[in-house]
């Protein structure tokens, strides 16, 4: 019984010693980080809360993370570029600057729905996906599906394509595909950022802004619409926020569990989605007709093509989301044709 006790204190204290080494040891492995998040409310937004949820995942990791929140996009991106943040959270447009591929997800009429958005996710979710999310200094190790972008009006009685000519569209300046889509349909470009396009909705600088439905309360743009106003219920795009690194500050392990994390929280994501977007008062929704959907479709096709031939759409992604628009209706136009 002696002998008994003597081992099972024995194996206690070489447990507890270990266990010791082992946890002095991950406290030396422990890297620290900085992870630059944009949000347009700022520190107390829903994004940097979010993103704040993955603390405890990367210390797991050995990774400690220096969590910094922008209201400025181009800002939290030009940092990144520069070095002084080791990671970042952009929208998919800014992330086109760092991977092209990537940065193709937000392309106008690419994926229609919740269904194509949700594939699209788990195909990026999948080790032979990797290649396409990297280049030579840069990873993308999460992408987070936002919603669907609308088209904002002031004036309900803008119902047609026509009836966009001359309108002043607030318009992100650093984002050729929609200076090249407003354009397209004749309406004026009033040069914006996400930091400032709301503002110029709300108080009439322009008549009309395009934003998903997370938008609408935090940037308080049923101030802009009034009680005259309107929201185009059509997807002109399906909007993404994009973890990005800077490939030599972390350690593949780290980069793996990561995507994986992302990939778990898209639930999450489009619980808060469904939240907005039931916010939105009913009267605001103008909901065109299949015919008129038909046509968006088409025009949104061809804007797409003219970008990709310029360069500014990745061909593959393209090809990817046209594969999974037609896997998801077949009877789409687009599916007899081979382009993207």
């Amino acid at each position: 019984m002696k002998t008994l006790k003597r081992t099972l204190i024995s194996a206690l204290v070489a447990l507890t010693l270990g266990t010791a080494v082992n946890a002095t040891a991950q406290e030396e492995e422990v890297i620290k980080r900085s992870f630059c998040v944009f949000d347009p409310v700022g520190a107390n937004g829903p994004l940097f809360e979010l993103m704040q949820s993955a603390r405890p995942m990367a210390l797991e990791r050995g990774v400690e993370l220096d969590m910094r929140a922008y209201t400025s996009e181009k800002i939290a991106a030009e940092e990144f570029r520069n070095g002084q943040c080791d990671s970042v959270l952009l929208t998919g447009t800014m992330a086109r600057d760092f991977n092209r591929f990537t940065g193709s997800l937000e392309a106008m009429g690419a994926i229609p729905g919740e269904e194509e958005m949700r594939m699209l996710m788990q195909v990026l979710s999948q080790d032979n996906a990797r290649q396409y999310l990297q280049t030579e200094k840069y990873e993308v190790v999460g992408v987070l599906p936002a919603g669907a972008v609308y088209l904002f009006l002031d004036d309900r009685s803008i119902d047609t394509v026509s009836d966009l000519q001359g309108k002043r569209i607030a318009t992100l300046d650093h984002d050729k595909a929609s200076i090249t889509m407003v354009r397209h349909v004749g309406a004026s470009v009033v040069g914006s950022s996400t930091s400032n396009f709301s503002g110029r909705f709300n108080n009439g600088s322009v008549d009309a802004a395009y934003a998903p439905a997370v938008a609408y309360e935090p940037l308080e743009l049923y101030k802009g619409l009034g009680e005259d106003g309107a929201i185009l219920d059509y997807t002109l795009a399906q909007m993404n926020f994009q973890i990005i690194v800077r490939r030599d500050r972390f350690p593949d392990e780290y980069v793996n569990q990561v995507r994986d994390y992302a990939f778990s929280r898209v639930d999450q994501a489009y619980g808060i989605i469904e939240d907005a977007e039931s916010k939105v008062k009913e009267k605001y929704w103008m909901r065109p007709t299949e015919q008129e959907r038909r046509e968006y479709n088409a025009m949104l096709r061809e804007v797409r093509q003219q970008l990709r031939e310029e360069g500014e759409f990745d061909e593959t992604a393209l090809k990817l989301m046209r594969g999974i628009r037609c896997r998801v209706e077949p009877s789409r136009a687009e599916c007899a044709r081979s382009e993207g």
